[in-house]
């Protein structure tokens, strides 16, 4: 049997089709940006002295999603489903709010974009678990890419970690 080219095994239907118009695909690796992006993190201190990590996790997720602008497709099943810019420059200013997440969790924390319609910051730690931050708290959103994708563009419900 052979498989239809815009089925996938790996997301849901909406979520690879959103993936898709945004301009991802099986196997996209963007090397170079990530690359690029960790010398940026790592050569920028915030006035008081904070720096962010750079860790695998997250030079391969921005690797496979960076740069993306991606819109939900349809209604979401608890919350609005969030539109996403996966850009993780979107976090420079935060190395401070993201080490003391990283501290509170047992983990490092380094940005991985933002949800354009509010603003709330993605992170991801270096075990590949991502999380958002945003004016109410901190939340889970999965404990890999792929989940933290499911959960935002389809409109779950996250885990909250902190309150505000």
């Amino acid at each position: 049997m052979h498989a239809d080219r815009t089925s996938t095994t790996r997301f849901s239907v909406p979520v690879d089709a959103a993936l898709r118009d945004a301009g991802w695909q099986p196997g996209r690796w963007d090397i170079k940006q990530a690359e690029y992006w960790a010398d940026t993190l790592r050569g920028h201190a915030s006035p008081a002295g904070h720096r962010h990590s750079v860790f695998p996790a997250a030079v391969e997720a921005w690797a496979e999603f960076g740069g993306l602008h991606i819109t939900p497709q349809g209604p979401g099943r608890r919350v609005a489903p969030a539109a996403l810019h996966l850009d993780p420059l979107h976090g420079l200013h935060m190395a401070r709010t993201l080490g003391d997440l990283g501290r509170a969790l047992d983990t490092e924390v380094c940005p991985l974009g933002e949800e354009t319609d509010t603003g709330a910051a993605l992170a991801i730690d270096s075990e590949g678990r991502v999380y958002t931050l945003d004016h109410t708290g901190d939340w889970y959103l999965g404990h890999d890419i792929d989940q933290a994708l499911t959960t935002l563009l389809t409109g779950l419900e996250p885990v909250r970690l902190t309150a505000a």
